[in-house]
């Protein structure tokens, strides 16, 4: 009985990172569930039953400092988000865009055969529980502009950066992405 409560545990810890503290949140055997900014809006706080440890969270901490550090440019971390079947394949679709490039809410609604669904998929990369790992900063308008994150539009242009994309002044991609043909 001890092992299946241990199974279903929710682990939580705190990482200070150059766009602020993160909670990271999750189950030992199942997988990391929320990577969450500590300002704004969606900022997630741990719940009473879950445990602190940073135990849980070795391969994730590791990974996002080197992310940080201009190291690493993909994770390879098992994931545990919830969702609906639409996000899931949204977040899985988001993994597809690689470190440096950008894709357009329109790009990510073709990719998850709902060409029509640009909202619809706007909303699930709103609710991404896993922020820079599920590299939903990497989705911006369809005109190069950088609209809605989570963390605060600030974050969205300083991940951005360090990964390599060009910004203008007023924060829109340079050049702008060419628009892909329908």
């Amino acid at each position: 009985m001890a092992k299946k409560e241990h199974e279903h545990t929710t682990y939580y810890t705190y990482l200070d990172t150059p766009v602020g503290t993160l909670l990271l949140a999750g189950c030992r055997d199942h997988g990391l569930r929320y990577v969450s900014f500590q300002r704004g809006k969606g900022a997630k706080v741990p719940e009473s039953q879950w445990q602190q440890s940073d135990a849980p969270f070795r391969d994730a901490i590791r990974q996002l400092k080197e992310y940080f550090r201009g190291k690493r440019v993909a994770f390879d971390l098992k994931l545990n988000p919830k969702g609906t079947p639409f996000q899931l394949k949204v977040w899985r679709a988001l993994t597809q865009t690689p470190y440096g490039a950008t894709r357009s809410y329109a790009q990510i609604a073709r990719r998850v055969s709902r060409p029509l669904a640009v909202r619809a998929v706007g909303l699930a990369n709103g609710r991404n529980p896993l922020p820079i790992i599920v590299p939903c900063h990497r989705v911006i308008g369809s005109g190069g502009q950088l609209v809605g994150y989570g963390g605060g539009l600030p974050i969205k242009r300083a991940l951005l950066q360090l990964e390599g994309v060009a910004l203008t002044a007023d924060g829109a991609i340079t050049p702008p992405p060419r628009r892909a043909r329908a």
